[in-house]
């Protein structure tokens, strides 16, 4: 029979026989700190086998399961002295998510379930305190009404800000006995007029009701979208963790937090935390208090005049450091820990491995190899790459003064200029639009995850480091400012008052820099970051591990020198299309276009010429030394030419050509499907004098940049949309006989390598054969993903969220590989290339050059290198030797 459910902080904790899948992140930092003897409330896991099973059986629950979970109550009952549900010494619970990888905030949670009309009278005989009794009622209806019947929870905040209004309170801490069970009536009255039901007395009933909505809630919008945004699949499940309520709102002497053992911002290695007193833990993460600082250290440099808990509460302090060190001696990894006290006693109520700034990661990383606590190889691999891209955020300019109207927390580092949105939806609609925003929120909420994930920047009023709006920005790598508090934030006015009497409306335009707390009016100006001794470090060893070599994608001499600035050990790509956008350039490409003899054709293309050997040169000088690879032109020709009536009227004009005229060469250059017809090689093919001038260039740059440099160039050129063995053999034929032209007429002799992207199903199939003739091969995923799918990238984000969200696909294909389709044809075309030449340079060159799970499938087919833009060559170096290191320990 199916062991459904796992107890923890019983005699003997059970769980050590099943993975961590299974028992959740939480759950299994459960019943490990559990079995290292650290004070844990006890309680009971149920797996994540029964969220699948919910999910496959309509929401129905396994057989056995209700016997499991009120058997596994009667030992938390046993080991705590309470009974749920009686008239005395009630047992209280906490029902809570545990996905096997943190998602903070984004599922539900249920706290001080058990209470009803009778409980709470005898929770309140049994602690002595009438007002705490009534208060976790009325904080248990508001959060069961909202988690489990779906009635939002801002209506009874909207109640209980009436009556503190009402009874001339400003907190709820300041609110009587009798008067929170006045609030507590008029709660439940509420609900049952909204709802045409009552509350449910029945405790039962609250747990199961609680269960299913913890279950249901790894399929809300805002799971949903997480799971998108960090690839986390459905199938994979939340675990429940039930487990035996603690209160740090007991009083003064009661408190909850949530603390790291190292600075998550900085790396610091210094606990770092924040609290509040008299409090639940939901008040910490929401944001709805502003916290205070758990060190003393931490209260100085947050300039609070609040006490630190190191002051206030020395006892639970100390035990709080001993814990934490034990924790991150036993993980080997920074620790983000929830603690509760009650009534100065501390308890633990998760751990897991921090979320951090990637600053903040690599120097923490770094450090504990320096300390022997983690090997190199280790270092490596705790930093993730996709986060290398916050260590490349601009920052104010520092002599820029400029206007500031507010100052928070820096929770998220990285400054960033946006127009003000005062909702998720607001954001969302201006992110369609192409404009830039700044999220501004009083506090956010799991609910506001689509807009962050559409906003540039996220500030908000309240809240400390440990928010949801700064660990969610931290996470996705968005600039934030939090707990702004000489900022208000005025919803029904649509109005951010900010110091000064600044008052900043939609559409205004601030700046907030996430690495130092500050809000500025207007567009500041910005510069890059240095980047840190650090950075260098670590790069310097996942470059000694790593086996294959990075590249970038680069069409401008600007490009290419960030890229090597960044690393990058050549160009894996250069589009040449891109460079006839340019000024004048498109008068002279239009006129190559529209041109209806050769002869036409080549004038334009002599007045180019120039124009394309300058950039090449200019190319082959930033990158001496290292390989550049050139593509011969791909796009079909239309994406050149004029759309609208006023664009044919200016070019006519331009090109001194009839307008009629134009319009009939335009219609004659008409296609239905441009992307699947005249271009890549059949270009070449039909018109061969744009390849000769592109090869001529080429080699000419590659010429003067020799004897400039004093180095050879071995410039590598590369077909484009290659299908035929026989086309490529067209093209190179005529791409060698311009390079014999070019050795002569120079006197210089070239070496040079002619290749063929494999973006193409047959390419793929056939890659034997191409083989024969290509010098090397490039993987134009890009393309391959669209031909494989029968999708058009251009189209397709149209509708793939909802295929994400319905579960029909995990990732979108176009950013991360799709392994099983696409993945395939790129193993078939390095099988099938190397059989025909065993050391066949194989390179990818798509956007998913810079993803990191797309490259550590690379690894594992032995490609050579991998090439992306620019900003994404940190992240590829790491994430390549991540994947080696990945490699090397499978084998």
């Amino acid at each position: 029979m199916t062991n459904w459910v796992y107890g923890f902080g019983f005699d003997a904790t059970e769980g050590h026989d099943i993975d961590r899948d299974r028992l959740g992140g939480k759950g299994a930092s459960l019943a490990e700190m559990a079995r290292m003897g650290l004070p844990v409330p006890p309680g009971i896991t149920i797996i994540a086998d029964v969220c699948r099973y919910f999910y496959d059986n309509d929401k129905r629950f396994p057989e056995g399961l209700k016997e499991a979970v009120e058997a596994g109550l009667r030992q938390v009952e046993a080991a705590t002295g309470r009974h749920f549900g009686e008239r005395k010494k009630p047992l209280l619970l906490s029902v809570r998510s545990g996905s096997r990888v943190s998602m903070p905030g984004m599922m539900d949670t249920v706290l001080n379930l058990g209470l009803n009309d009778e409980t709470v009278r005898a929770l309140a005989e049994d602690t002595g305190d009438e007002r705490f009794a009534y208060d976790s009622y009325r904080r248990f209806i508001q959060m069961y009404a909202d988690v489990v019947l779906g009635l939002d929870a801002e209506l009874f905040e909207e109640l209980l800000e009436e009556r503190l209004s009402e009874l001339g309170h400003h907190q709820d801490t300041r609110l009587s006995a009798a008067e929170l069970k006045d609030i507590v009536t008029h709660y439940k009255d509420f609900l049952e007029e909204e709802l045409g039901e009552s509350f449910p007395q029945d405790p039962y009933e609250q747990l199961w009701g609680a269960i299913s909505a913890v279950f249901s809630s790894w399929t809300s919008a805002r799971a949903t979208t997480f799971r998108a945004l960090h690839a986390i699949p459905f199938e994979w499940g939340t675990a429940v963790n039930i487990q035996a309520m603690v209160f740090g709102n007991l009083g003064n002497d009661s408190a909850t937090g949530v603390a790291f053992t190292r600075n998550p911002s900085t790396g610091e290695k210094a606990l770092y935390g924040e609290f509040l007193v008299n409090a639940q833990g939901e008040d910490v993460v929401a944001g709805i208090r502003t916290p205070q600082s758990v060190t003393e250290a931490g209260r100085i440099a947050s300039g609070s005049d609040r006490p630190s808990l190191e002051k206030l509460m020395p006892e639970a302090f100390d035990a709080l450091v001993k814990v934490s060190a034990r924790l991150e001696r036993h993980y080997g990894d920074v620790q983000d820990m929830e603690f509760t006290i009650e009534r100065g006693r501390l308890f633990m109520l998760q751990t897991r491995a921090g979320k951090r700034s990637a600053g903040a990661a690599m120097k923490i990383a770094m450090d504990m190899a320096d300390e022997g606590l983690i090997s190199r190889s280790e270092a490596i691999i705790r930093v993730d790459p996709a986060t290398l891209d916050q260590m490349l955020h601009p920052t104010i300019s520092p002599d820029y003064k400029g206007t500031q109207i507010g100052s928070g927390l820096p929770a998220s580092p990285g400054a960033v200029t946006g127009e003000i949105v005062f909702s998720a939806e607001e954001a969302i609609s201006a992110h369609a639009e192409g404009r830039k925003v700044i999220l501004v929120r009083t506090e956010t909420s799991p609910e506001d995850i689509h807009g962050m994930t559409a906003a540039v920047g996220v500030l908000t009023t309240r809240g400390g480091m440990t928010s949801h709006a700064a660990v969610v920005a931290r996470g996705m790598g968005v600039p934030c400012v939090t707990g702004a508090g000489n900022m208000r934030v005025d919803r029904f006015a649509n109005i951010l008052h900010g110091i000064g009497g600044a008052m900043m409306h939609p559409g205004d335009r601030i700046t907030i820099d996430g690495s130092t707390g500050r809000i500025l009016k207007g567009a500041a100006p910005t510069q890059k970051p240095a980047l840190s001794e650090d950075f260098q470090r670590l790069m310097g060893w996942a470059d000694d591990v790593r086996r294959m070599r990075v590249r970038t994608n680069a069409d401008t001499p600007g490009d290419a020198r960030a890229a090597r600035d960044f690393g990058a050990e050549g160009i894996g790509l250069c589009r040449t299309e891109h460079m006839f956008f340019d000024g004048g350039r498109i008068h002279t490409m239009r006129r190559m276009i529209l041109a209806e003899t050769e002869e036409g054709r080549r004038e334009a293309l002599d007045q180019l010429l120039p124009m394309q050997r300058a950039d090449f040169e200019e190319l082959f000088a930033i990158m001496h030394g290292l390989p550049v690879t050139i593509r011969l032109l791909d796009p079909p020709l239309h994406e050149f030419l004029p759309k609208t009536a006023g664009e044919v009227e200016d070019v006519a004009q331009g090109l001194g050509m009839d307008t009629d005229a134009l319009r009939h060469r335009l219609d004659a250059l008409y296609e239905f499907n441009p992307m699947l017809g005249h271009r890549g090689c059949r270009l070449a093919i039909s018109y061969p004098e744009i390849a000769e001038m592109q090869a001529r260039a080429i080699f000419e740059a590659a010429v003067a940049a020799a004897r400039m440099t004093g180095e050879p160039v071995v410039p590598e050129i590369l077909v484009p949309l290659v299908s035929l063995r026989a086309e490529l053999d067209y093209v190179k034929a005529r791409i060698e006989a311009v390079a014999r032209a070019v050795m002569d007429e120079s006197g210089m002799e070239l070496d040079y390598l002619v290749g063929s992207m494999i973006e193409l199903p047959r390419a793929a199939l056939r890659a034997h054969e191409i083989a024969e003739t290509a010098a090397f091969f490039s993987l134009g995923t890009n393309d391959l993903t669209q031909t494989t799918f029968g999708l058009s990238r251009d189209d397709a984000p149209g509708f793939l969220g909802n295929y994400q969200k319905k579960g029909i696909i995990e990732r979108d294909p176009f950013i991360s590989l799709d392994f099983d389709g696409v993945g395939e044809l790129l193993k078939l075309a390095a099988e099938r290339g190397r059989t025909t030449k065993p050391d066949l340079p194989i390179g990818i060159c798509g956007e998913h050059g810079g993803d990191p799970v797309s490259i550590n499938f690379c690894e594992g087919l032995g490609l050579d290198y991998v090439s992306c833009s620019p900003f994404r060559v940190p992240t590829a170096r790491l994430a390549a030797a991540q994947a080696t290191i990945r490699h090397t320990t499978e084998s």
